[in-house]
Formats: structure tokens, C-alpha cells, sequence
């Protein structure tokens, strides 16, 4: 008997190991153009799963949205520091020093609080199958404009 992926009844079902459940952290990644006003835009998820060995960021700024807040905002400054989120979670000589670490270790040193330009949201947890997939829901549900909203709502 072939084995499935979470199945869909309340049956019990056999999950094979390469599509087991794991937990994982995520957190928001947010641009803070002006830090004394706290107002921020997400821009990005970062998310960890241990039992996958798996860390990415991903990154989708609406730099409309980012100028709508602050219109004196450096965008090739934010460009920069937001690309280090990738160079980070791929680890390597490219991520400096940080890259070095283990990958649990980049993602908490990737999460840890600041009060900078860009910052994460406090650290948030689930149970999945498939991360990458996940990665991308979270992008939808907390990044993204959702499809249809009016800019003059």
C-alpha cells in the first residue's frame, strides 16, 4: 500500500518519510523608514525548519508602498541590507562571519530584535509538510497586497 501525504479524513494515515511533518519558526521581515515613528512595511518571511535543515528568506518589496511612507527613503540602502537576509540563510563565505553558523544559529541571529531600518517580527511557529510551500502562503497571507484591494480604499 503506497503511502500518502496528510490525508484528508480523520482516518489514521501513514506518512512516508519524505513528506513527514515538521515544525518550523518564521518571522516577518519589515522595512522601519523612520524607526521613531514605528510605522513599518512587511517586505519578506524568513523561515526555519530544523528537522529539514531548511532556512530562506524571501523578499518582495513594494517600493510604491515603502515611498507612500516615507518618500526620502534610500531604496538602494534598503536593497542592500534586505539582500543579506538570502546571502545569510544560504550560509557560506558570501554571509561573512554569520554564514559560518550553523543554520539555527543564522536564523536566530537573522531574527534577533533591532531597532533599525529593517527588523523582524517576533518569531512564530507551525507544522508542515512542505516549507517551501509554506514560505509561499506566508508571502500571500502577510507580504503580499491581497488581489483586488483598491489603492484608494
Amino acid at each position: 500500500m503506497p503511502s500518502i501525504c496528510a490525508g484528508a479524513s480523520k482516518r489514521r494515515v501513514h506518512l512516508s518519510p519524505r513528506c513527514s511533518v515538521h515544525a518550523y519558526d518564521y518571522a516577518l521581515i519589515r522595512v522601519v523608514p523612520r524607526v521613531e515613528r514605528g510605522e513599518f512595511v512587511n517586505v519578506g518571511v524568513v523561515l526555519s525548519c530544523q528537522g529539514r535543515r531548511f532556512l530562506e528568506a524571501r523578499i518582495e518589496l513594494d517600493e510604491t508602498r515603502l515611498k507612500a511612507m516615507d518618500p526620502s527613503v534610500d531604496l538602494d540602502t534598503v536593497r542592500v541590507h534586505l539582500a543579506a537576509f538570502a546571502a545569510i540563510c544560504a550560509g557560506g563565505a558570501d554571509a561573512g562571519p554569520i554564514g559560518k553558523l550553523s543554520a539555527r544559529e543564522r536564523f536566530h541571529w537573522l531574527v534577533a530584535p533591532r531597532s533599525t531600518m529593517i527588523q523582524t517580527s517576533p518569531v512564530h511557529g507551525g507544522r508542515c509538510v512542505d516549507h517551501p510551500a509554506m514560505l509561499e502562503r506566508l508571502l500571500d497571507t502577510m507580504v503580499r497586497t491581497p488581489a483586488g484591494s483598491s489603492k484608494n480604499a
